[in-house]
């Protein structure tokens, strides 16, 4: 069975990273979700991924903030997709978890989204495309989502707009 594979460095993290559980649920995509980290738990990372690949794990998403860089670590052990979400919890803007996951030495990419909630949603729908790349009806569900997007927006702007007379 295939599956997203999501990692999370701290507790902390699950108040952003369930914002990513959302989305899957909605689309019925299997996942599960481990507390580990980079740098305080590295073997157990290590396994982890190793054995989350041998089981059907097709795309990692790892959130983590600081420079804990849980996505590289991540990315140097699997060459399914890593998804990076990095973690608005720094002294420094959150500055340095984006950085530690953008500037990734080449041959080894992570896709880097956006610091925070906006990134946690954008990973499990980038995860989920990923996985429709072969699979119909996640992409027939994709694109009814899209419509559905596009109807709330149209239909949010009516009696607010104001055209050009």
């Amino acid at each position: 069975m295939s599956f997203v594979a999501i990692l999370m460095g701290s507790k902390s993290d699950y108040e952003i990273v369930k914002e990513a559980e959302k989305i899957l649920k909605k689309f019925n995509v299997s996942y599960e979700l481990i507390i580990t980290s980079a740098h305080r738990s590295p073997t157990r990372t290590k396994l982890y991924i190793e054995d989350a690949e041998k089981r059907g794990a097709k795309v990692f998403i790892a959130a983590a903030g600081m420079a804990a860089h849980l996505a590289g670590v991540c990315a140097a052990h699997t060459i399914k997709p890593v998804l990076a979400i990095p973690m608005p919890n720094s002294n420094l803007a959150s500055m340095d978890a984006l950085f530690s996951c953008v500037q990734m030495p080449s041959g080894i990419p992570v896709a880097t989204l956006a610091i925070g909630k906006a990134g946690a949603i954008n990973a499990a729908y980038l995860a989920i495309q990923i996985l429709a790349l072969d699979n119909i009806e996640l992409n027939k569900s994709l694109l009814e989502d899209r419509q559905e997007q596009q109807e709330k927006i149209i239909n949010d702007s009516k009696g607010i707009e104001v055209l050009l007379q």
